[in-house]
Parts: structure tokens; sequence; C-alpha cells
């Protein structure tokens, strides 16, 4: 099985940052005081949302692109190539 590290990162930090936007909406506003007003729960959860879930999305959007390239016609006809000549062509996909 071959998984993307970006996929459980990505998924950790949406889930963290979705946790950090949603205190951030629902917490009282007094608690901001000492940061000059700034609700900084809500603007890092918003970044970490944002990161993750653009971790998700490439880390998903890799890995499909590499199954589709190895399901492909091209890539069947290496195979056959491979098998006629005997020996291996090169190719991206790691051992």
């Amino acid at each position: 099985m071959e998984l993307d590290i970006r996929v459980p990162i990505g998924l950790m930090f949406a889930v963290l940052g979705l946790m950090l936007v949603l205190f951030g909406a629902f917490s009282d506003c007094s608690i901001y005081r000492v940061s000059l007003g700034i609700n900084l729960n809500l603007l890092w959860g918003a970044v970490m949302l944002a990161f993750g879930l653009s971790m998700l999305f490439f880390g998903r959007r890799g890995t499909a692109a590499h199954r589709t390239t190895l399901g492909s016609p091209e890539g069947r006809l290496m195979k056959t190539q491979e098998k006629e000549s005997g020996k291996k062509l090169p190719s991206f996909r790691p051992n």
C-alpha cells in the first residue's frame, strides 16, 4: 500500500485548524484583550485549515495521478515491450 505522507499530515492540520476556527468563532471576545483584540484562534485556525486542505488536495491528486498512469494504455504497452525485449525500460516509478 502506497500512502502519501501529505494525506495524514493534511488530515491532522485540517482537523486541528477546524477545531481552532470553531473555538475562535464561539469563544468569549474578552479573552482577546491581551492580544490587542485580535482573534488569533480564528486567524491561525483558518491558516491551519487552509494548509491542511491543500495538503489533502495535493496528496490525493498525486496518488490519483500515479494510479491512472499505471493503468493507462501507455503503461501496459511499456510492460509488454519490457517482456518482449527481456530488459527493463527506464521509468519514473520507484521500485
